[in-house]
C-alpha cells in the first residue's frame, strides 16, 4: 500500500497524468484539477500511514508512519461532516429514514445499527478503504459490496451517495437502500426477493461479505487447528490469534471479533481437549427464568453433555463418546453484538411458526461489566455500553423489524421504523422490554485510558463511545487483544532465553517468583514480537501481503 497524500478538497477534482515528488515522504503525488461540477464532491480520505514528526506532534492529513490504530481517520471524516454541510440543520446528521423496498424491514433495522457504529461508519467515510480492497478474493465480490455500503454511508451522513436522498422538508430525510441491495443480492441470492428475512442472518452475511472484499491476506496459508490441553491457556490463545489473522485481517476483524475458549470432556476416559476459536457474535439462549440479559450469558456459559446424535469424536477413545462441552469467553472484541435466540428453527433453517420466546428482559444501558465472565487476563477491561439495537415486533409470521440507535452529534436515542424515525427515551421505551433481538454494545475506555477520541470540536464530547480499534497485524502481536492487560492484572510468562539479545532483555525485567519470568507491560511487548518472528512459519514469512506487517517487521526486527 504506497503512502498516498489525501489534500482537502473544496473543489471537484480529476487525476491529471503529470506528478511530483512531495517534499516530506520523498512519494510521488498526483497533481489534480478542477472538473465540472456534474462530478460528485470528493471527500477528504486517509490511510494507513499518519505523519510523525520529532516534536511527537502530528500533521493531520500528511501520511507518514504506519498507524496502529484508526484515531487518525477521524480529523478526515470531520472535515467531510463540515465540507458536506449537514451540521447545522434541525435534525442531526445520520438521523435519517430507509425507504421498505418491500419487507426489506429486516435489511433497514440491521443497517441502522450498523450506520450508528461509528468506528464502522468513519471507516467508509474518512479511510481510503479502496487500497484495502481485495480484488483477488473469490469469497467475497471483489470490492463491490464494501463499495457499495460505503456510498449508502455517504448517503446517509453526508447526502453525498448515489442513492438519491429524499429530502421531503427539512424535517424529514428518507433514502432508498436499492442499489445496496442490489450489491448485496449479488453475494448472497437469497436476499435477491422481497421475502421477510431474520435481520441477524443479514448481519452475519453482510459484516461477512466486507470482510472478504477488505481482508487483507490475498494468500491463504493451511493451518491446522491446534488441539490443547488446558496447561498454558494465554499462550495457547495467542498462538490461535496469531494463525488465525494468517489468514483473516481486516477491519471487520479489528472491529467486531473476539475469542472463544471451548473445552470438551470425554465422559469415558476423561481426555480434556480444548480450542481457542474466533467469535464475531455472542448468540445467548433465553428460557422463561431468565429476567435480565446476564441471566441469558450465565445460560449460555453453562456446561452442556453431548449426548446421541451429539456425541463428541473423542481422539483417546477413536470413537464417538457421550462427553461434556463448556463454552468461556476468553477475548471480547471492541464491538460486541448480542444475539438473543427468540426463534425456533427446524432442520432446514427456517423459523417455526408460532414458536417466539417473547420474555421481556431487563438490558443494561451503561457500564455493562464482564469482567468476571471473561476468563484471560488480557483483551482490556470489558465494560460496554449499549448503543444500538434491532427490535422484532408480533409473531413469526406476522412480524416486523425496527430499531434504535444513539446518534453521535445530540447524544439521543432515536428509533428508526423504516422511513419514520423520533426520539425516544431509551429508559421507558425498551430497557425492559420483550422486543429487542440484537443488541450492540461498544466498550467504553475506563478513565479515558483507551481512547481519546473527540468530536468536541462539533459540541460533543464522544470519547467514552468510541473504543480504540487496534489494526490487528501477525508482525505486532503488541496490537492483540491478549497483550492488553487489564486493570488489577499484570503479564506473565515463561520462555526459554536461548541468545544474547533475550537474556539481556529477560535479565533487565527478572524477579524471582517460582522460576518464572515477570516482565512490566513494555517489556512483554519487546520479547512477544521477537517471538512471533522468530515462531512465523516461513509461508506466513514470505508470502504475507500486508505492507503494514512487511514494513512493521523492517522497523521492528532492524537492529
Amino acid at each position: 500500500m504506497g503512502s498516498t497524500i489525501c489534500l482537502p478538497v473544496n473543489k471537484r477534482f480529476v487525476e491529471d497524468n503529470s506528478s511530483e515528488e512531495d517534499p516530506i515522504t520523498n512519494t510521488p503525488i498526483k497533481r489534480r484539477r478542477p472538473l465540472g461540477q456534474h462530478m460528485n464532491m470528493s471527500l477528504l480520505r486517509v490511510n494507513s500511514r499518519r505523519q510523525s514528526s520529532e516534536d511527537g506532534e502530528q500533521t493531520p492529513f500528511t501520511p507518514n508512519e504506519r498507524a496502529s490504530t484508526y484515531d487518525h481517520v477521524r480529523d478526515a471524516v470531520l472535515h467531510n461532516f463540515n465540507e458536506a454541510g449537514v451540521l447545522n440543520g434541525s435534525i442531526p446528521a445520520g438521523v435519517v429514514g430507509l425507504r421498505n423496498l418491500g419487507n426489506t424491514c429486516f435489511m433497514n433495522s440491521s443497517l441502522q445499527c450498523l450506520s450508528n457504529t461509528i468506528p464502522l461508519t468513519d471507516y467508509f467515510l474518512g479511510y481510503d478503504y479502496h487500497k484495502e480492497v481485495n480484488k483477488n478474493n473469490f469469497l467475497g465480490t471483489g470490492g463491490q459490496l464494501a463499495t457499495a455500503y460505503a456510498e449508502l454511508m455517504k448517503d446517509m451522513w453526508l447526502q453525498k451517495g448515489k442513492n438519491g436522498t429524499i429530502i421531503k422538508n427539512d424535517r424529514l430525510r428518507i433514502v432508498p437502500p436499492s442499489c445496496f441491495k442490489k450489491s448485496l443480492s449479488k453475494f448472497a441470492p437469497q436476499f435477491s426477493g422481497y421475502s421477510q428475512h431474520d435481520a441477524q442472518e443479514l448481519l452475519s452475511y453482510l459484516l461477512d461479505g466486507i470482510h472478504e472484499d477488505l481482508n487483507r491476506v490475498k494468500k491463504r496459508p493451511y493451518i491446522e487447528d491446534k488441539d490443547c490441553d488446558g496447561t498454558n491457556d494465554e499462550n495457547d490463545a495467542a498462538e490461535a490469534w496469531k494463525n488465525y489473522l494468517s489468514r483473516n485481517k481486516s477491519l471487520i476483524v479489528d472491529l467486531f471479533q473476539g475469542q472463544f475458549r471451548n473445552t470438551c470432556i470425554c465422559k469415558e476416559c476423561n481426555h480434556k481437549n480444548i480450542r481457542f476459536e474466533p467469535s464475531m457474535y455472542l448468540s445467548l439462549p433465553i428460557s422463561d427464568s431468565c429476567r435480565t440479559l446476564e441471566d441469558c450469558l450465565d445460560l449460555f456459559l453453562e456446561e452442556d453433555t453431548l449426548t446421541g446424535d451429539n456425541q463428541w469424536y473423542c481422539e483417546k477413545c477413536k470413537c464417538h463418546t457421550d462427553a461434556t462441552k463448556k463454552t468461556d469467553l476468553w477475548v471480547l472484541p471492541p464491538i460486541l453484538i448480542v444475539h438473543l435466540k427468540r426463534f425456533t428453527y427446524n432442520d432446514f433453517g427456517r423459523a417455526v411458526s408460532g414458536q417466539k420466546n417473547d420474555v421481556a428482559l431487563k438490558y443494561p444501558l451503561k457500564q455493562f461489566d464482564l469482567s468476571r465472565k471473561v476468563k484471560s487476563i488480557g483483551g482490556g477491561t470489558p465494560v460496554y455500553d449499549l448503543y444500538a439495537v434491532s427490535n422484532h415486533l408480533g409473531g413469526t409470521g406476522s412480524g416486523h423489524y425496527t430499531a434504535y440507535a444513539l446518534n453521535r452529534f445530540d447524544n439521543a436515542w432515536y428509533e428508526f421504523n423504516d422511513s419514520s424515525y423520533q426520539k425516544i427515551d431509551p429508559v421507558t421505551t425498551f430497557e425492559t422490554s420483550s422486543s429487542p433481538y440484537v443488541l450492540f454494545y461498544n466498550r467504553v475506555a475506563p478513565a479515558a485510558a483507551e481512547s481519546a477520541a473527540s468530536d468536541s470540536s462539533l459540541g460533543q464530547d464522544i470519547s467514552g463511545r468510541i473504543p480504540l480499534i487496534r489494526r490487528q497485524s501477525i508482525s505486532r502481536p503488541d496490537l492483540w487483544p491478549h497483550s492488553q492487560v487489564r486493570e488489577g492484572h499484570f503479564r506473565e510468562f515463561e520462555r526459554s532465553v536461548t541468545d544474547t539479545s533475550d537474556s539481556k532483555i529477560a535479565s533487565n525485567a527478572r524477579s524471582t517468583n517460582g522460576g518464572r519470568t515477570m516482565v512490566t507491560r513494555s517489556q512483554t511487548s519487546k520479547i512477544k514480537k521477537k517471538m512471533v518472528r522468530d515462531e512465523m512459519p516461513c509461508d506466513i514469512r514470505d508470502s504475507e501481503m500486508e505492507e503494514d506487517d512487511l514494513l512493521g517487521r523492517r522497523s521492528l526486527y532492524q537492529c
